[in-house]
């Protein structure tokens, strides 16, 4: 199939456009390649903000907080929201979407649900492709969700710039994703509902853990050089109110913060060189099972 004029109103901004070559990225390996192929010399201008936390932190809600924010600064930001999926169709459950609805009717927000279909990490396959696809339609602000199942998380940091952990008060389950290996690719870590009882005894447990890690060293052999050179960075811990607001400017600073960090440090272009090398990676496995 030529999609030559799909992915020309893609980049001049169509949102059918967007929404027709999302679904073949999504259902077609083959199609997928061919598209990014055309799209990719328009990409690489999106940010990247990885959301991830244990179910019942309000992530929903906290991202609609932030959808709200960026567009009120004249951003044009893409949300994709990886569900899990239905057993009877492998189709997303569109929770999240449902959830969201509200920013339906925005033109410079563009809301996608996917599956997992039951990949572990919580990224669907073609979570990769979707982002280039946002990116060459506009967006600057690209927010990926990933399901809130805890331990396979940590494939978000494949995709984001920038990984937020949200956790909240009184919620057991959380501390133990951080002890699963969430730690170490966190750079803010944000307790929700500030407003409950417990949130600052969350705070100070997050900071325990930080300053255990502070003593952890990591291989660069093995690992990528964000890992590598991750303690240059210490995660940043703040706590907001999602349902008022209250705090999110400070959650705003801190993003920017590390945004600035991530560009001045190197650790940005060690970032983008690891992305092509996995996604190449990914190409070739693909090539191969196809002979």
């Amino acid at each position: 199939m030529d999609f030559s004029d799909l992915t020309k109103k893609l980049i001049e901004g169509n949102t059918r456009a967007a929404a027709r070559l999302i679904t073949f990225v999504e259902n077609d390996i083959d199609a997928a390649e061919d598209i990014i192929n055309i799209i990719y010399e328009k990409t690489g201008n999106a940010y990247i903000l990885g959301i991830t936390g244990a179910p019942g932190t309000g992530k929903s809600t906290f991202i609609s907080r932030l959808i709200k924010i960026y567009v009120d600064l004249g951003k044009n930001v893409g949300i994709i929201c990886v569900d899990p999926s239905s057993p009877l169709t492998g189709g997303a459950l569109l929770g999240d979407r449902i959830r969201m609805k509200q920013h339906f009717s925005l033109n410079n927000v563009f809301i996608r649900s996917m599956a997992n279909r039951g990949q572990l990490g919580g990224l669907a396959r073609a979570t990769e492709d979707v982002i280039k696809i946002l990116d060459a339609y506009g967006c600057d602000i690209i927010i990926v969700e990933t399901v809130g199942v805890g331990q396979s998380e940590v494939d978000i940091f494949k995709s984001a710039q920038t990984v937020v952990v949200l956790l909240v008060a009184g919620l057991g389950d959380d501390i133990q994703v951080i002890k699963a290996g969430i730690m170490e690719i966190t750079d803010i870590f944000v307790v929700n509902k500030m407003d409950l009882s417990g949130a600052d005894k969350k705070i100070s447990d997050i900071m325990q853990m930080l300053e255990f890690r502070k003593n952890y060293k990591y291989e660069s052999k093995n690992l990528s050089d964000k890992f590598a050179k991750i303690n240059q960075w210490t995660p940043e811990i703040t706590k907001v109110n999602s349902k008022t607001g209250e705090n999110f400017d400070k959650l705003l600073e801190l993003i920017n913060k590390h945004k600035i960090f991530l560009k001045e440090s190197g650790v940005i272009s060690n970032y983008m060189k690891n992305r092509i090398k996995n996604e190449t990676i990914q190409i070739l496995k693909h090539k191969l099972t196809r002979t």
